[in-house]
């Protein structure tokens, strides 16, 4: 049973039930047939069964909104620029709009922390940093040529249309191009076959954050393409085939959702499953401290495909007997070293770890002071036991150990890629490569450097598993279960109550299991305490009153 936060109240109110139970039967009407507003909203075609969105998309693929028939696609175009220039002549204001995104920016103010992040500021414990290495990063921007910081952000021609909208499976984005599409792609071709994103679309970036498939994510990776039932019950391709958008669903090419702070515009899970979705009502208690996450995504990395889960910088550089680029593989085909990047680790159906999570996140930035003699968080989520705002989330806690200025105490973001002879990747030169990069940043830079250990957190939320597979009592309430509670901040007699033997959980009986965790809760005792007082209290004056009319 979770621990209640604000359990005086609680229990005050469970106390005057003879009060409540009238207004409650009244609102709730039928308790057994709770639909949210959301869901009734999602509209639902009697014939396939999918959403309305899911028909429009399906409708598209079958040509409704063929764009081979506007003349102005039917040319050759000699640049991506020159594409879209051909689009604005109808979508007039979607280029405008992309710009005013995250995805076009990547930048993003956290009015909570007071930072300001966003994927071209902060650092992360496995690619690093974007900053003087633009080229290879920026091919996951949404435009056309963000090389260096002298990229317009203002030019609307720069904007990328079709790597959201490509459905042609054509469009291909190589890795050090700074966003420019491959030479060989057919531009007329996929714009006279665009249509709205699919997973697909998202995928190519998603997927393959951090340079490589399922490396940053743990719940993301291409084996989301085409998901069976036990993967995710959501995007199942052969049940309700979510797109991304189903859940982040976006206003003005705004696409919900971040993991800098909490974003109201994405769909949660009680947008659909109501806030007590569970027949059992011990379950639903669960909710208030819990995210849904916790229980109903019991592993991560599922998919057959493994995830990165360390990533040591500081062994890189070393090279074969004859000085030529160092790569081992495992058994299994992963890279577990390379001369360009140190050594790896993954994972595969790993355990989250757990933490408390209010929504909003604060990162260790390039000039922030660090202290190297512990492991330094590269970002941190808020929350805690005592914050009403917050609760218990799975998240993939991600190792590394990274180059830093053992003088400034600072973390460095190395200029790593380039064909320049500051570049890592070809000289392997931590200074040289130290220097550019902090000088491209405004950074100051000692001319000393060293490794430190890091860790980042990144919150697990896709793949929910079928319901029969989701996390069982004993999972977390044995000795050495998932959750670590005296981490997490509870109490050593509260965690008494918490922590069962094997021998003490009921195999069948319902009201043997409520038994077992009904524990009394110190904070309640006042309560019979007062009901006792009041009682005494009561029979005390009604003697006295007797008497004195006597």
């Amino acid at each position: 049973m979770p621990y209640q936060k604000s359990s005086t109240w609680r229990t005050l109110g469970l106390s005057v039930p003879a009060i409540l139970v009238g207004a409650g039967l009244f609102i709730s009407g039928s308790a057994s047939a709770r639909v949210s507003e959301h869901a009734q909203q999602v509209n639902v075609d009697s014939t396939s069964g999918k959403t309305e969105n899911q028909v429009n998309n399906s409708d598209h693929r079958n040509g409704r909104n063929y764009h081979g028939v506007f003349e102005i696609l039917q040319q050759k175009f000699e640049t991506p620029q020159d594409l879209t220039k051909a689009c604005l002549t109808c979508h007039i204001d979607d280029a405008y709009e992309v710009t005013h995104t995250t995805h076009w920016t990547w930048e993003y103010h956290n009015k909570t922390t007071g930072q300001t992040i966003g994927k071209k500021n902060v650092l992360n414990n496995f690619c690093i940093g974007t900053t003087s290495n633009e080229p290879r990063c920026t091919s996951c921007h949404v435009g056309y040529g963000w090389k260096d910081d002298s990229f317009n952000f203002r030019a609307e021609e720069n904007v990328d249309c079709l790597v959201c909208h490509d459905s042609t499976g054509t469009y291909k984005k190589p890795g050090a191009s700074a966003g420019m599409p491959d030479p060989e792609v057919d531009l007329a071709y996929v714009a006279q076959n665009i249509g709205a994103p699919t997973r697909d679309n998202c995928l190519v970036c998603h997927a393959n954050g951090g340079g490589a498939d399922a490396v940053k994510h743990g719940d993301m990776c291409s084996s989301l393409e085409k998901p069976d039932h036990t993967l995710d019950v959501h995007m199942d391709i052969d049940g309700l085939n979510f797109t991304c958008t189903e859940c982040h669903t976006t206003t003005a090419h705004n696409i919900s959702g971040s993991r800098y702070e909490h974003d109201e515009n994405v769909k949660t899970c009680v947008d659909c499953h109501d806030a007590d979705p569970h027949e059992e009502e011990l379950l639903n208690t669960h909710t208030e401290t819990l995210a849904c996450q916790t229980c109903h995504i019991p592993k991560f990395a599922r998919g057959g495909i493994p995830t990165k889960m360390s990533w040591d910088w500081s062994t890189a550089g070393r090279k074969t007997e004859n000085g030529k680029i160092l790569v081992v593989k495992d058994e299994a085909g992963n890279v577990t070293y390379h001369s360009f990047k140190g050594h790896f680790t993954y994972g595969e159906n790993v355990i989250p770890e757990y933490i408390w999570f209010n929504g909003t996140a604060e990162y260790t930035l390039s000039g922030d002071t660090i202290d190297p003699t512990h492991i330094v968080p590269v970002n941190s989520y808020g929350g805690n036991i005592n914050d009403p705002s917050a609760k218990i989330w799975p998240v993939k806690r991600f190792t590394g150990k990274q180059v830093y200025d053992s003088q400034n105490n600072t973390l460095i973001t190395p200029h790593l890629f380039g064909k320049d002879n500051s570049a890592y990747w070809r000289n392997f030169d931590w200074d040289k490569a130290s220097a550019t990069g902090m000088k491209a940043a405004g950074l100051s830079y000692s001319g000393k450097y060293g490794f430190v250990e890091t860790e980042s957190v990144t919150p697990i939320t896709h793949t929910v598993a079928p319901a029969g597979e989701a996390v069982q009592c004993q999972e977390c309430h044995s000795p050495g279960g998932r959750l670590d509670f005296a981490a997490l901040g509870y109490p050593a007699d509260r965690i008494e109550h918490l922590i069962w033997d094997k021998d003490q959980y009921p195999k069948t009986s319902k009201d043997a299991l409520n038994e077992l965790v009904s524990y009394p809760d110190k904070s309640n005792v006042w309560v019979l305490w007062l009901i006792g007082i009041l009682v005494i209290g009561g029979i005390f004056e009604i003697v006295i009153t007797r008497r004195l009319e006597d």
